[in-house]
């Protein structure tokens, strides 16, 4: 049984704590009656004690269904990266360091060349000095073929939204298994996937921006992540076989990314993304007071006032439950030749793993569809 912050018995745990809390307080309430010092302590005491459980409870629901903290020792130390696996030797180069394989097992195997094996790395940028960890899914396909066949695969940057962990986009969002079934099924090119969260300056919500004078997100996607994993994998460097796709924040890096550096990413596919970032206590000022770099970061700006690089792009929305509908027909109207749009918008959903849980299937196909390496 895993006591994990994400896990049914630790909810479980949680409520039944609260409800005897409950219990305990309709019980002790009378004998706590009256003025004096110790009944009205006593009275504070046990509200006290069922705020703290009811909340508890209420928090770990929440984050059981967004997927905020991957674990305890994410919640506790604030830091979105996941450990190296149990027994791990790293092994690669200096850019990128492979921490150990991730055990996972579809449709009854675990064999790595039936199913594809997945390898926790951490990858380190010469030109933004920043390191990030998450996970490399390399399909049966990959496993078998030999180096030279390795740089035609489709290579797709999957993000997360924020806070969170490289684990959800397996164990929430399934990409390795949703990659597997739609290569089975015939309606998607086997592709190297690469599992991360944008979040390469904890605990900095940074947003994918080179922040002036801070760390250098934008490059480390655009320039450090691409050189070190195409380096490692023996896979292709041409912008037109990479793609990104995200969810919330890691959607808005996936088109950020793709509109302003169209010659590392030649299509990307967003889910429930924001348009522009934000500022609050996470991020802090990401653009050093500059409302020109705010605006070339402003994704609707970009596109009606700068002209449109040659990339393929999707967006995904519901129109019930989704605070950036309005926005997202905005961006669809807004792209222009030689740019691409497509859509998945649904008729009901909200800004949670369930509803991207329902969009990613489709996100991927598309996405891998775009993209040709050569």
């Amino acid at each position: 049984m895993k006591w994990d912050i994400e896990g049914i018995p630790t909810l479980l745990l949680a409520v039944l704590v609260a409800a005897a809390v409950f219990g305990i307080t309709v019980w002790l309430w009378p004998r706590l009656a009256g003025s004096g010092v110790r009944p009205v302590l006593g009275r504070a005491g046990l509200q006290l004690a069922i705020t703290l459980t009811a909340g508890s409870a209420l928090l770990l629901a929440v984050n059981s269904s967004y997927g905020f903290y991957g674990s305890w020792r994410d919640l506790l130390s604030l830091r979105r990266e996941d450990p190296a696996p149990a027994g791990a030797e790293a092994a690669g180069s200096e850019a990128l360091q492979v921490r150990g394989t991730r055990f996972w097992r579809h449709a009854g195997s675990d064999d790595p060349a039936v199913i594809g094996r997945i390898e926790a790395v951490t990858v380190r940028g010469a030109l933004s000095g920043l390191s990030g960890q998450g996970y490399v899914y390399l399909p049966p396909q990959y496993v078998h073929a030999s180096a030279g066949r390795r740089a035609e695969f489709p290579v797709v940057l999957a993000l997360s939204g924020f806070p969170s962990t490289p684990g959800v986009l397996i164990d929430r969002l399934r990409y390795p298994q949703l990659a597997l079934e739609a290569v089975r099924a015939g309606r998607m090119r086997p592709a190297v996937l690469i599992l991360m969260t944008p979040t390469v300056a904890p605990p900095r919500d940074t947003q994918c921006v080179d922040v002036p004078g801070g760390p250098r997100a934008e490059a480390f996607f655009a320039r450090d992540l691409r050189a070190a994993v195409s380096s490692y994998y023996g896979l292709t460097r041409d912008a037109r076989g990479w793609g990104a796709m995200g969810n919330s924040v890691g959607g808005y890096c996936a088109l950020k990314l793709a509109l302003r550096t169209p010659d590392a990413y030649g299509a990307a596919a967003a889910l429930s993304a924001p348009y522009a970032a934000v500022r609050d206590a996470d991020t802090g000022d990401l653009f050093g007071g500059d409302a020109g770099r705010r605006q070339e970061n402003d994704l609707l700006w970009r596109l009606r006032n700068l002209p449109q690089p040659p990339v393929s792009l999707l967006v995904a929305s519901s129109r019930r439950g989704e605070h950036q509908y309005p926005q997202t027909l905005e961006f669809i109207d807004a792209v222009r030749a030689p740019a691409r749009v497509s859509s998945i918008l649904l008729a009901s959903g909200g800004h949670n793993y369930e509803t991207w849980a329902r969009e990613a299937p489709s996100a991927l196909e598309w996405l891998v569809g775009r993209l040709s390496p050569h």
